[in-house]
């Protein structure tokens, strides 16, 4: 099994869910609470640009509408993502990949990319923030994990920066996911924490794979998983769980 350059804990979307999900004020919220690990969503801007966003559509978490897929980054850089969350982080904007690349490296913080593309643009999506990443990386021996639910995003991360490793997604262990990871040379299954078992853990371990579970936000979750010595622990919970203590 290969080294594991990332931190126990990882925290979801910068800092969960106490500041605007996937900015940077995100992310500086979860540094300061101690995490020097964190996990974002990416997909693509209608002219190319990876940005951070979870949804497909934009009303949930900016004042923009639509499809961000549809829209230039030139309009999507001027909406606003933080007003919703409250007015604390009003006028917070949507990040590029370029700029939460910029925070990570210059603090020494490892990311995990989840590639979100928007629908019907799964391998375009896979294959340009492999293509970035290749960019905003080159010569750092540290490297971001990549992770996707879909295995054409996976494969096309895999065509544009092979030398970055993969991790698939998983919500249900439907058939033939094992096949798949191993397919896409993945170094790593990040699995909703409520998969994890000894089976599974023991799974894992015998294809030399890493063990991720999210979104871990109880105590007693933690520990289980932990129990299990796992490999990742993704998370809101940036304030009540202490990445500095490998327990709880």
């Amino acid at each position: 099994m290969q080294d594991w350059p990332y931190p126990l804990w990882i925290a979801h979307r910068g800092a969960g869910k106490l500041a605007p999900e996937n900015t940077l004020a995100a992310f500086r919220l979860g540094a300061s609470y101690g995490y020097r690990a964190f996990e974002c969503d990416v997909k693509l801007s209608a002219d190319g640009v990876p940005f951070l966003l979870h949804d497909a559509t934009l009303e949930r978490t900016s004042n923009g509408q639509g499809s961000a897929g549809d829209q230039a980054w030139s309009a999507l850089s001027l909406v606003d993502a933080g007003a919703w969350h409250s007015r604390a982080f009003a006028g917070e904007p949507m990040p590029s990949l370029q700029a939460i690349a910029q925070f990570v490296q210059l603090n020494s913080f490892e990311l995990n990319i989840e590639i979100k593309p928007t629908p019907g643009i799964e391998h375009a999506t896979g294959l340009a923030v492999g293509q970035a990443c290749a960019a905003l990386w080159q010569g750092r021996a540290r490297l971001p994990l990549f992770s996707s639910f879909r295995p054409e995003a996976l494969q096309g991360a895999r065509e544009s920066a092979p030398q970055i490793p993969r991790a698939l997604l998983v919500d249900t262990l439907w058939p033939g996911w094992m096949k798949v990871a191993r397919a896409l040379d993945c170094v790593a299954v990040v699995s909703n924490h409520l998969l994890m078992d000894a089976d599974l853990r023991g799974q894992l371990k015998d294809a030399g794979l890493r063990a991720l579970c999210y979104t871990v936000n109880e105590s007693a979750d933690a520990e289980r998983l932990l129990a299990l010595d796992i490999d990742g622990i993704i998370t809101d919970a940036v304030d009540r769980f202490s990445p500095a203590s490998p327990g709880l």
